[in-house]
């Protein structure tokens, strides 16, 4: 009955509540996410005397993070649409394996990431703009962070698969509980027994792996509607490989993030310095402060979109749409005035370098001016994965980073005086160009997308 009541929900409860319930927690669940990240570096820009230069070191680990994450979003972005869609053509088998096979696969590369992200890290940090003073804080976090990136990847990967069977508080649990251990051991590890930037990433990777432990032990238990069961862990290409054109786009979204980090902080490193890098990786937090729960938002509207779908319920998909693109629009346009108006509030959270808050202060009003355009194209980004459409997803994907945003950073500052001003200016530019885009494109094929139905 309880299933029974979850697939019903889907197909016929209230819209707006529907995406309240689902949406909410996932929210929570981003921006808590966030805190793995950001309250290591909130700790980290506060460390007497080094913190700047180890903030510094720590953001030089962000193209790394990227990928890692971009990994298990490929498995988890791509399947767990899938899975809903298979639910909502009553397809619980398909469903099951569709979810054993991306847990392998996180597997599998969770193998490959380890091996050559170790090995690799000092030569990879040393290309992405570390110098002689912030290497060796880069080095002692990524090493650590690396070894434990198996956590990451199912925590990552898997929770999607929790979210998209409608089981939102237990989505956001997994972290919540993880961010609450990640605080508390923050402190103790960075202060209290001297490990500095090592600290930070210990207490971190043990937080996922609570993390990790609490989505296995949901997805093998008896409250689950999808079950993580053995026999469905052999990968098998007619399953899996659907996901994989799924999750490309997400894949892509984050992979990309990785080349433009590298791309901002080379650029920034030989026009503005350390002090620089160091803003872009406090930018880069203040960035995914909003960014993040848009994600958590269309995340929760994913399952309500991908089942009726599925069940050719085409009034509930526009309505789902709808609202949740009001969300994401209102939200972003909140957040942009808030930035405009207060940079040196954000700035401050993470740095007491009075020198570095300042610049940061200045660079955030320029590399944030776009950030009311962001709720119109992730919103229709997202969308076109909820409905399958995994070609036209990872164009729009690719067209802000990799065709407007990573060449507009080395172009901009051969015609503009100010270098540093000009590698910030790129992504402004980007951001309201990419979102005119994605909107006028997912507006005009959502009709036609809807008639057509899901592809089989």
């Amino acid at each position: 009955m309880r299933k029974e009541g979850k697939t019903q929900d889907m197909g016929s409860g209230s819209i707006p509540r529907l995406l309240a319930q689902l949406a909410i927690p996932a929210v929570v669940a981003q921006v808590v996410n966030l805190l793995y990240n950001i309250v290591d570096r909130i700790y980290i820009g506060h460390i007497p005397e080094i913190g700047a230069a180890a903030l510094t070191g720590v953001g030089l680990f962000t193209p790394i993070l990227m990928l890692i994450n971009a990994f298990a979003m490929l498995a988890g972005a791509g399947g767990a649409p899938r899975a809903a869609i298979a639910m909502g053509e009553k397809d619980h088998e398909k469903a099951e394996k569709i979810m054993g096979n991306c847990f392998s696969l996180l597997l599998i590369l969770a193998v490959v990431l380890t091996i050559v992200f170790y090995i690799f890290a000092p030569e990879l940090l040393c290309l992405f703009g570390a110098s002689e003073v912030t290497l060796p804080y880069a080095v002692d976090y990524s090493r650590i962070y690396i070894l434990g990136s198996v956590f990451v990847l199912i925590v990552m990967g898997m929770n999607t698969f929790i979210t998209t069977q409608g089981f939102s508080k237990i989505s956001m649990m997994t972290t919540v509980i993880g961010a609450i251990i990640n605080i508390i051991l923050d402190p103790i590890f960075i202060f209290g027994f001297g490990m500095g930037v090592k600290g930070a990433a210990l207490a971190t990777v043990l937080s996922q792996a609570v993390g990790a432990v609490w989505i296995l032990r949901f997805l093998t238990g008896k409250k689950t509607i999808l079950r993580l069961k053995k026999s469905n862990l052999r990968l098998e290409g007619k399953i899996i490989l659907p996901c994989l054109a799924l999750g490309i786009s997400s894949f892509v979204m984050l992979a990309t993030e990785s080349i433009l980090s590298i791309s901002f902080t080379s650029s920034l490193s030989r026009y503005g310095g350390d002090v620089a890098v160091g803003a872009m990786t406090i930018l880069t937090s203040v960035s995914q402060l909003v960014l993040m729960p848009l994600q958590g938002v269309c995340q929760g509207g994913q399952p309500i979109i991908s089942y009726n779908f599925g069940a050719r319920n085409n009034d509930r998909v526009k309505k789902a749409f709808f609202t949740q693109f009001k969300v994401c629009v209102l939200f972003a346009a909140v957040c942009w005035c808030a930035i405009m108006l207060v940079p040196q509030v954000f700035a401050g959270l993470f740095t007491s370098d009075a020198s570095l808050a300042e610049y940061t202060a200045w660079a955030l009003r320029i590399y944030m001016a776009g950030i009311f355009s962001v709720g119109f194209q992730i919103c229709c980004q997202q969308s076109f994965m909820a409905l399958g459409q995994a070609k036209i997803s990872l164009l729009m994907a690719c067209l802000r980073k990799i065709v407007l945003l990573i060449p507009l950073i080395f172009i901009l500052p051969l015609f503009i005086e100010n270098k540093v001003f000009a590698v910030f200016l790129a992504e402004p530019v980007s951001d309201i160009l990419a979102a005119i885009v994605t909107t006028t494109t997912f507006l005009t094929q959502f009709n036609k997308i809807l008639k057509n139905g899901p592809k089989k």
